[in-house]
């Protein structure tokens, strides 16, 4: 049975729960289970602290994990990333009072406050920087008010708690996180389970990521519609009853349809779209 580490609170829990239901695999109906078995699908799901995930998953205790990028590079687990999810999107930066730094290089010297220790200290010694680093758990806006640090280091979303408490952001950023399929490391990347799993996932991100189209249209524009709608692979293609006419079908961006839908026209193209692609397997 494939064990799996969820997150059980936060930003991640809820849809990483719609992600894994999406996929086909129960999930628990009250916010105090910590341990459900899906045994339909051979698998059996574990509720966890988000921060603590790739800790379990890296003892080998658990086979794999969702977590944020972020959470697994700080807790400098035996862990890596196997697939991203595309939710939870989140930048991490530093941030000071208007003038005191515009560059990694500026923190010589300096004490950074963050959450995230292990990112931030691996980072400075990437850059060959010289600062200390204090742990803060929860909010770090007023680390610098209260003379605990110069810097912070946090999430930065919108940049208005930060505005509010009289700061901005500086530099490259230091990671771009979101949430993501983690495994020991060194585990068998070709575990039938796991790729199961891991292919369920992948068809509901194509599904959240495409539509389908179907359009007809004459034999001597199909060449223009085709470069409009390449597919993932290619589209299908059928010839119809009327002679010199055809019909194709193919997956296009959601976000692009009707812009498609416009420039096959404009080729003399009839197109709708059929639906979105929730049952996909790759």
């Amino acid at each position: 049975m494939l064990r799996i580490a969820v997150p059980n609170k936060g930003s991640l829990s809820g849809p990483a729960a719609d992600m894994l239901h999406e996929a086909g695999y129960q999930q628990r109906r009250e916010s105090k289970e910590l341990r459900i078995v899906d045994p339909a699908n051979d698998v059996e799901f574990f509720y966890l602290r988000p921060r603590d995930i790739a800790i379990y998953v890296s003892s080998g205790r658990l086979d794999i994990g969702i977590t944020g990028r972020d959470l697994l590079i700080d807790s400098g687990a035996d862990a890596e990333e196997i697939l991203p999810l595309g939710f939870a999107r989140s930048t991490f930066r530093f941030a000071s009072k208007p003038g005191e730094a515009t560059g990694v290089a500026d923190l010589k010297g300096k004490t950074v406050a963050t959450s995230y220790e292990g990112i931030v200290a691996g980072h400075l010694a990437e850059q060959g920087v010289d600062a200390s680093v204090v742990h803060l758990d929860g909010a770090v806006e007023t680390a610098i008010e209260l003379g605990v640090a110069e810097v912070i280091a946090d999430v930065v979303e919108t940049g208005t708690s930060l505005r509010n408490a009289g700061l901005e952001v500086f530099g490259e950023p230091i990671m771009k996180s979101e949430a993501v399929v983690i495994r020991r490391t060194g585990a068998d990347a070709e575990e039938p389970k796991v790729q199961q799993f891991l292919r369920r996932l992948q068809g509901v991100l194509v599904a959240r990521t495409y539509v389908m189209m179907d359009y007809d249209c004459r034999v001597e524009q199909l060449e223009k519609a085709v470069a409009l709608t390449p597919g993932l692979e290619s589209p299908t293609v059928s010839p119809l009853h009327n002679e010199g006419w055809v019909a194709v079908r193919a997956m296009v961006p959601a976000k692009e349809a009707q812009r498609i839908m416009d420039d096959l026209y404009d080729i003399g193209a009839r197109a709708i779209l059929t639906t979105a692609i929730h049952a996909c397997r790759l």
